[in-house]
């Protein structure tokens, strides 16, 4: 299951990512970010991690990962995540992350309800330890599939 959930979420992040890479970079640690409709999650795995998969729920995935280390893969770094989506009347929504820990992967999910072609702006705080503290801002339009 968890390699089904890594394939997708990697090809979800592929197929949203052709104009740029969705990450920052901050220090050593490289911050990934994605959205997404939560009916690309298969009913299974949505079931599994409890996530409500309907076409007008999206998804927030962050990961947190140290590229310190030359060479090697990027070690997984458990992170203090928080923020707020803003719709364009103005409207802001509390994002609830939820940590998911699979092998030596972690991330965070939230859930925001939609309608089509809202777009949000998203503002994301991520911490870790004390020498990582950052903002994370970027806005996604959503579509109803």
């Amino acid at each position: 299951m968890f390699k089904s959930l890594l394939l997708l979420i990697a090809s979800v992040c592929l197929s949203f990512t052709a104009a740029a890479e969705q990450k920052m970079q901050v220090g050593k640690y490289a911050i990934h970010y994605v959205t997404f409709g939560s009916t690309f999650l298969t009913p299974e795995i949505a079931k599994s991690y409890g996530v409500k998969r309907s076409r007008y729920t999206g998804l927030v995935n962050i990961s947190v990962l140290d590229t310190s280390q030359q060479g090697e893969v990027s070690a997984a770094v458990a992170a203090n995540i928080s923020g707020q989506a803003r719709d364009l009347t103005g409207i802001t929504k509390n994002l609830d992350f939820r940590e998911i820990r699979e092998g030596e992967a972690i991330y965070y999910i939230a859930e925001l309800d939609y309608r089509n072609e809202e777009t949000y702006h998203f503002d994301i705080d991520v911490s870790h330890d004390n020498d990582l503290t950052t903002k994370l801002k970027f806005k996604q339009k959503f579509y109803v599939d």
